[in-house]
């Protein structure tokens, strides 16, 4: 079973490296980002600069977003060359 945020130290101190992953901070965001594949050249410069490792990719393609990681920063659509990725209201 995979910890949650309410189960991290005081401080959010992470003592060992590479365990982020044992942490689901996507319900953190309040915007969410979605790809336009249409306009995605694959460039991949959303996974160069996402803080939380939250870009999914096969076969050295985007090919979407691992939300459960995911943020909302928006860092990602903010480096699009090709404004293929849009940052949207989260749903409550």
């Amino acid at each position: 079973m995979k910890e949650t945020w309410k189960e991290l130290p005081i401080g959010a101190i992470i003592k060992e490296p590479g365990s982020s992953k044992r942490f689901e901070t996507g319900d953190w965001r309040t915007e969410r980002p979605v790809l336009d594949p249409e306009k995605c050249i694959h460039c991949m410069f959303c996974w160069i600069y996402c803080p939380d490792s939250s870009i999914k990719v096969e076969n050295g393609k985007m090919e979407g977003f691992l939300y459960e990681y995911c943020k909302g920063c928006g860092i990602c659509a903010d480096v699009c060359p090709t404004k293929a990725i849009t940052m949207v209201r989260e749903e409550v």
